[in-house]
């Protein structure tokens, strides 16, 4: 499967969230949860910039999902995301048992573009969703959506 035209409002709304926390003064970042049914079940952004570096909004997804879904329904609930998700989140997304990952950006993007802004690598490795969690559906990235994302990160990083 690849990204669909039902897909693309779910991850644009990923993406407003992503700016909407870069305008917060946050790292931009920013996830959906979905119902099979198509509803909006859960939305956030990063909220790191308190010196919580575990407060990614796909993480929070993960916890929300264990609290409110019951177990055996949670394999079918799609999480929409500006960046794919960093391995401490994909591995809150494997242990929740939540289904499809569709992201804007890639973290071989991401890693590409803090090395274009002159940024030292990230504390954790760049692993895709799949080296991480092998049995989810993962699709991504949007090429359109990502050149947005890419703004987005450098506007937060200050790079020309």
């Amino acid at each position: 499967m690849s990204i669909t035209e039902t897909d693309r409002p779910f991850l644009i709304r990923a993406v407003e969230l992503a700016r909407q926390g870069l305008e917060a003064g946050d790292e931009p970042f920013g996830s959906v949860l979905v119902s099979p049914a198509g509803e909006v079940l859960f939305e956030d952004h990063n909220h790191v910039g308190g010196g919580d570096a575990l407060r990614h909004p796909e993480y929070a997804i993960a916890e929300w999902a264990i609290e409110n879904i019951p177990a055996d329904q949670r394999g079918a609930h799609t999480v929409y995301t500006s960046g794919e998700h960093c391995p401490m989140c994909a591995a809150a997304h494997g242990w929740a048992g939540l289904g499809r990952i569709v992201y804007a950006s890639s973290s071989i993007e991401l890693a590409r573009w803090r090395a274009e802004f002159n940024l030292r690598p990230g504390p954790v490795a760049s692993l895709p969703i799949p080296l991480v969690i092998p049995n989810v559906q993962v699709d991504g990235p949007d090429p359109e959506l990502s050149g947005e994302v890419r703004e987005l990160h450098r506007r937060f990083h200050g790079a020309q």
